[in-house]
């Protein structure tokens, strides 16, 4: 009779077990799916972009238009679908131009493209800064690219890019 109560006791406890099985191999399944997956994630190199031409196409005294062509390159073994851009040039450390493109173009896996933009400047304000390099005696002038693409992968939503170099000063 002592051991009565010891048995319904051990009953229950098997009867809270079995009903919580089925939950804990489930969350063990998902568990382990979700790691299978991280280490299926494919490994993935960060394209360049670099300027590749400027061309002016317009504008007034104030504001000019130029087309910037770029040039996308691909490190991977995958297609990367780019579906826009915008870019800001800094010149003597003063932004002078900015631009956006919502222009679509998918860069081959292992190959380049190229991505064609129209960007706004302030040709004023950058010839500003070119005689105040002129009247230093300085011979170039430091100017610095900057932007981001926007990219359609689940892994990769942008790519941020940098360029920075030096104009020579014409007559110096």
């Amino acid at each position: 009779m002592h051991d009565a109560p010891n048995a319904k006791a051990w009953l229950e406890k098997i009867g809270i077990i079995s009903l919580m099985l089925p939950r804990l191999l489930r969350i063990c399944a998902l568990s382990l799916g979700l790691c299978a997956c991280s280490l299926m994630a494919p490994k993935f190199n960060r394209p360049s972009i670099t300027v590749i031409g400027i061309e002016m196409r317009g504008g007034n005294l104030l504001q000019q238009s130029f087309a910037v062509k770029l040039n996308i390159q691909n490190p991977n073994d995958r297609a990367l679908p780019v579906h826009g851009l915008h870019t800001v040039l800094n010149v003597g450390g003063e932004q002078i131009a900015s631009g956006v493109s919502d222009h679509a173009v998918i860069v081959p896996a292992f190959g380049d493209a190229e991505f064609d933009m129209t960007i706004t400047a302030n040709l004023a304000l950058a010839l500003l800064k070119l005689t105040d390099k002129a009247n230093q005696n300085a011979d170039s002038i430091d100017y610095d690219l900057t932007g981001e693409a926007s990219i359609d992968l689940p892994f990769l939503r942008s790519l941020p890019f940098h360029q920075n170099g030096t104009f020579r000063i014409p007559g110096r």
